[in-house]
This record gives C-alpha cells, sequence and structure tokens, in this order.
C-alpha cells in the first residue's frame, strides 16, 4: 500500500513538472491566422464574351490530339514519376507513424556455449506497448497524414505544369512553323523581284547595282530561314522529352496554325486562388508542422509503456521452444526532469519550422496573387497590341500594292520597294509573335488561377 501511494505522489510531481514546463513556452495558432487572414480568399472580376466552359486547364485547347500528349505526358515524364514517388513515400511514412499505436511483439532464441558445460538455449516472447495518454502518436499520426495531403498537393502541381508545359511546346512548334512560312514567302518574293531586277535590266529600265541589293536581301533571308528550322527541331526535340521519349524520336506533326485558345475566365466571373495547389500544399504544412510542435511540447510530458514477456531455458532447442516458461509484467513511467536543454530546443526548431511555413505560405499567396494580375494585365495590353497590328498590316500590305505599280512605272528604286516589302513581312511576324503570346499567357493565366488537369 505503501508503494503505490509513493508511486501516485511521484506520477502527481512529474505531472505537474511536466505541465508547467510546457506552460513556459507560448505556441502561436499559424493555421487559425491563416484561415482568419483577409488576404486568404482573393477574388477578380473579369468579363468576356464567349461562351466556352472552361473548368480544366486542358479545356483551353480543345483539340484531341494535345489531349492525347497531355495523357502520354502524364504517363512517361521521368521527373512527374519521381514527383509520384514522392507521394509513395509520405504513404510509407504514415504507415510507419500509425505502427506505434500497436503493440509490438518480438521474439528471440539465445544459444550459450560455455567451456566445460552444457550449451543452454533461451527463448522470450516480449509484447511492449506505449500508452498514448497525451495523444503524442495520434498527432505524429496527424502530422503524416497532412505529409501526405501536402504530397498530393505537390504532385498535382507538378501535373498542372506539366501539361502546361506541354501545351506551350505545341505552341512554340506552332510559332516557329509559321515564322518558317513566313520566311519562305519572303525568300520568294525576293526571288522573283531578282528575276524582275534582271528583266527590266535587259529592257534597259534599272541598273545592275540594284541586283546587288536585292541578292544580299535574299542571302540574309536564306540564314534566317536555316535559323528558323533550327529552333523548329529544337523545339520539336523538347516536346519529345517533356513527353519522356527519345529526342531522336520521329517529329510529332502539328499544324502550322494557332489552334483557338480559349480564355481561363470564361463563364466563372468569379475566381479563389483555393485551387490553387502549391497554396494547399504550402496550407498542409502549415497543420503539420503545427502538429509537430504539439509533440516537441508533449515531450515533456511523463510517458507510460506497458511490456509482457515469455521466457523459457532449457538444453535442447525443442525443449525451449515447447517447453513452459515464465511470464513477466512490466509498466515503466518515465518522465524527463533534466537533458541539457534538449527538448526545449526541439520545441523552439518546431516553432520555428511552423513559423517558416507560415511565411510559405504568405509568400506562395502573393505571388499567386502576382501572377494572376500580371497575366489579366497582359491579356489586355496583348489583345490591344494585336488590334494595332492589324492595322498597321493592313495599311503595309496596301503601301507595298502601290510600290509595285510605282516601281513597274520607274517612279521608285528597288531599295524604296524592299523597304516596303521587308516592313510587310516584319508585321506579319511579329503579329504571330503577338497572338502566340497571347495564347501562351492564356494558359498562364489559367495554371496562375488554379485550373489544371483532372487527378
Amino acid at each position: 500500500m505503501l508503494f503505490y501511494c509513493q508511486f501516485g505522489r511521484l506520477f502527481t510531481v512529474l505531472l505537474l513538472l511536466s505541465i508547467s514546463g510546457c506552460s513556459v513556452i507560448g505556441e502561436q495558432d499559424y493555421q487559425y491566422s491563416v484561415e482568419n487572414s483577409p488576404a486568404n480568399y482573393q477574388k477578380w472580376r473579369h468579363q468576356q464574351n464567349e461562351t466556352v466552359q472552361v473548368s480544366l486547364l486542358t479545356d483551353l485547347i480543345a483539340i484531341d490530339e494535345l489531349n492525347d500528349l497531355v495523357l502520354l505526358a502524364m504517363d512517361k515524364n521521368p521527373s512527374l514519376q519521381q514527383t509520384a514517388a514522392a507521394l509513395q513515400i509520405s504513404y510509407a511514412q504514415r504507415g510507419i507513424a500509425a505502427s506505434e499505436r500497436i503493440p509490438h511483439l518480438s521474439a528471440g532464441l539465445n544459444a550459450d556455449n560455455k567451456k566445460d558445460s552444457d550449451t543452454t538455449y533461451s527463448a522470450d516472447l516480449t509484447v511492449s506497448w506505449e500508452i498514448d495518454l497525451w495523444q503524442k502518436i495520434s498527432d505524429s499520426v496527424s502530422a503524416a497524414e497532412m505529409d501526405i495531403k501536402s504530397s498530393e498537393m505537390t504532385y498535382q502541381s507538378a501535373r498542372d505544369v506539366l501539361a502546361a508545359n506541354v501545351m506551350r511546346s505545341w505552341l512554340q512548334i506552332n510559332l516557329s512553323q509559321q515564322l518558317l512560312e513566313i520566311e519562305k514567302q519572303r525568300l520568294t518574293a525576293l526571288e522573283n523581284n531578282e528575276i524582275s531586277i534582271v528583266e527590266r535590266y535587259r529592257a534597259g529600265l534599272g541598273e545592275l547595282e540594284e541586283l546587288d541589293s536585292a541578292r544580299s536581301s535574299s542571302a540574309k533571308t536564306r540564314a534566317a530561314l536555316v535559323d528558323y528550322a533550327e529552333q523548329l527541331a529544337q523545339k520539336q526535340r523538347s516536346l519529345q522529352l517533356l513527353l519522356g521519349q527519345n529526342p531522336q524520336s520521329d517529329n510529332i506533326q502539328i499544324s502550322a496554325e494557332f489552334p483557338a485558345v480559349s480564355a481561363p475566365l470564361t463563364n466563372l466571373p468569379e475566381q479563389d486562388l483555393g485551387r490553387r495547389p502549391d497554396l494547399q500544399s504550402a496550407y498542409y504544412n502549415i497543420l503539420a508542422n503545427q502538429y509537430r510542435t504539439d509533440i516537441a511540447y508533449k515531450a515533456l510530458l511523463p510517458s507510460i509503456s506497458l511490456s509482457a514477456s515469455l521466457s523459457s531455458l532449457a538444453a535442447a532447442p525443442s525443449d525451449v521452444l515447447f517447453g513452459s516458461g515464465a511470464w513477466s509484467l512490466l509498466g515503466q513511467l518515465t518522465a524527463p526532469l533534466f537533458q541539457g536543454g534538449k527538448l526545449r530546443s526541439e520545441i523552439e526548431i518546431a516553432q520555428l519550422s511552423a513559423e517558416q511555413s507560415y511565411w510559405l505560405y504568405q509568400e506562395t499567396l502573393l505571388n499567386a496573387v502576382n501572377e494572376v494580375e500580371n497575366a489579366l494585365g497582359q491579356e489586355l495590353s496583348l489583345t490591344r497590341q494585336q488590334e494595332h497590328l492589324n492595322e498597321a498590316l493592313s495599311s503595309a500590305q496596301t503601301n507595298f500594292a502601290n510600290y509595285q505599280v510605282k516601281y513597274r512605272q520607274g517612279l521608285v528604286d528597288i531599295l524604296d520597294l524592299l523597304a516596303v516589302q521587308q516592313q510587310t513581312f516584319d508585321l506579319q511576324s511579329q503579329l504571330i509573335e503577338v497572338t502566340y503570346l497571347q495564347l501562351n499567357n492564356r494558359i498562364d493565366l489559367g495554371l496562375a488561377l488554379g485550373l489544371g488537369v483532372s487527378s
């Protein structure tokens, strides 16, 4: 009876010391700060006239061939598969944490051979279990579950980015093919100018020096053709890498015209950033670190463990395995009293890790807002640039037609005609590049708003 009274008093003293130790350092609830932050929920209003429903990133470009490439990349891209393996590791780590809830069973068989004595055999079977009195193990499991959710969001983000990169690569190949076609048209026009100059010279209507100017422009265009052809080949190889294929594989056939790319906000006048997987991943990291902070605090509290063992000793292995043995039951109460400040340092590290994850979330949120605002501003800017370039191209084409007539009449020289002609082709290339930038920006905007591929 006296033993139990002393044991109870010791337990009470250890408990009071542990609780007082836990109350020394305050804990900030970063989860509450995030969920009640006015910057957590952001909305944008954007009016559009289109009627296409957009709910996924792949809906922006409704082309079956492109969707097939996206699906192929999801299966074969090496970087994405590494992220998927990291997610599986998170599941396995959760299993390790959950195993602490279950009693552990271990068995052993030993042989003792001493000089001038017979060999003796001993066997033992031990069951041990730590009582989760303060829910420390439960917090560890919860932290592992938050890690899983964070890894799932990281994996989803990697899938979304990969899909966006495949779509961008598709548009880049389109751009290169169209620019290459314009350079071919430019070269054809310049070669026709050379023929025209020779005919005019033979007719006594021009000078032979004009032929040198035309040939110089033709040579410059041929050099540009070589450059555009190599750029196209590099972009084809880049697409092959995204698909997890050998860059030496056959090129993927893509039409030399831009597909229709819907605006991400169509029929969605109100968007919030809660759909972004990187924000969700950062939020789950906060929760995981908050659980780990709780675990660090509870390490100051006493722990109770129970163990039961069955042991036997015999001269033969069969006797030790199948003979009768002796049972023993042990209950153990342990509490940290002095560890040189180790536990308090671990608490401080856990708190700082939680604070670090909180500020990482804030940084991710600000970057997300900035990405959306930049993409919306770029959409408006590129739309206006397209309007101005269309007007400029229309005027340049009219001007070039007039100069052709004047050149045949001998009213202007070949240099004036070449300048106007080059301006027309340059405007065509510039308009195509601006169109590409607008379509690419719509993909960026969809990604910034959290549109992605199906999970």
